[in-house]
Order: structure tokens, then sequence, then C-alpha cells
């Protein structure tokens, strides 16, 4: 397994459709481990297949249920179903979100409060899960990756006005720029 370098917003990947996985192989096992690595290294609770600049349709999550359990996997080709998004600002202190293709940064964003997530896994077995709070967060977040659309780009004023200043005065919003979990430390 690789710790991958993860591309920061500004990367053509980061902000375009991903592709269907059509070829189901040890490649395709490789960048999943890869996946698992990174993310956990970052840390994250999730990563999408776009973030280490390859635009297929595949995340990887890791997030403990209210009781300590894991909830750790990898979800190929997804459909995400959501409920309605409350409108009404986001809370400041609880619904917090951030993103480590934006790393550091963290910022409210109102988010459905359930989500139900499709797809298959590495053996093209069904998956489903019903998801609420946090967890339905997650898959959002990551769900949105895969079409090209990065967290700040759904914030409301005051703070996507914020986001893009902060973008601009770290130098980011242009190609080529990454980071490398466990050297840079951009998340700490």
């Amino acid at each position: 397994m690789t710790i991958r370098r993860i591309c920061i917003t500004g990367e053509p990947v980061l902000h375009t459709r991903a592709q269907k996985v059509e070829v189901f192989d040890d490649e395709l096992r490789t960048l999943v481990a890869d996946m698992f690595e990174t993310m956990d290294k970052a840390p994250g609770v999730g990563l999408a297949a776009p973030q280490i600049g390859v635009g297929l349709r595949i995340f990887t999550y890791d997030y403990a249920d209210d009781e300590g359990n894991e909830r750790r996997g990898v979800v190929i080709n997804p459909k995400l179903e959501i409920g309605p998004i409350l409108e009404e600002p986001a809370d400041e202190d609880t619904e917090i979100e951030g993103c480590l293709s934006v790393p550091g940064e963290r910022f409210p964003l109102k988010r459905a409060e359930t989500a139900v997530l499709t797809g298959v896994d590495l053996d093209q077995k069904p998956v489903r899960i019903e998801a609420d709070g946090w967890f339905a967060r997650i898959f959002q977040h990551e769900f949105d990756h895969l079409d090209g659309t990065l967290y700040v780009d759904r914030l409301t004023e005051p703070w996507a006005e914020i986001s893009k200043d902060i973008i601009a005065d770290n130098g980011w919003g242009k190609p080529g720029l990454s980071w490398l979990p466990g050297q840079d430390n951009l998340e700490g």
C-alpha cells in the first residue's frame, strides 16, 4: 500500500465528474488499498478517488457509530438518495465540515440528515447503507467529489466569500497543488 498525494482545490480532476468504474481487477484493489492508507494517514473519515488524482467513481469511508462500532468500507459507482435539506442557516457549532482538498479549513454547511447509499464493493457485491447524522453527511460530501463538487462550492454567505479569500490567500485554486499525509501535515 502507498500513501498518495492529495490534490488541493484547483486541480481539474476535483472539478470534473468522475467516470464509472468498468474494470474490477488487481489494479483497482491496489487503488482502493492506497485510498484507505491515505485516508487513515491524513486523517480523514472519507476519501474520494478524485482527491488522489484518479477520476473514477469510488470512495472510501471510516466512521464509527455512536456505540463505537466500526463502519468502514468502499463504494464503487455509488448512487445517493438524500432526505430534505432544511431551509435554514447551518449551525456554526454542529454543522462544521472540512475537506482534505481544502486542508485545515472548516466551514458550516447545511446537509440532509438522512441518506441512502447504493453501489458495489470490490467484489461487485451490492452495497446498500442507510445513514443519518454525520454518517449521512460523509456520504453526501464524498459523493459530491465524484460529481466534481467540493463542499466549499456549496457554502452560503458569508462563508462562501471567506472560503474564496482563504483559497486565494493560500495560493490554491490552480492546477498542480497537492500535499502528502504524514509529511506535509496540512490537516494537523
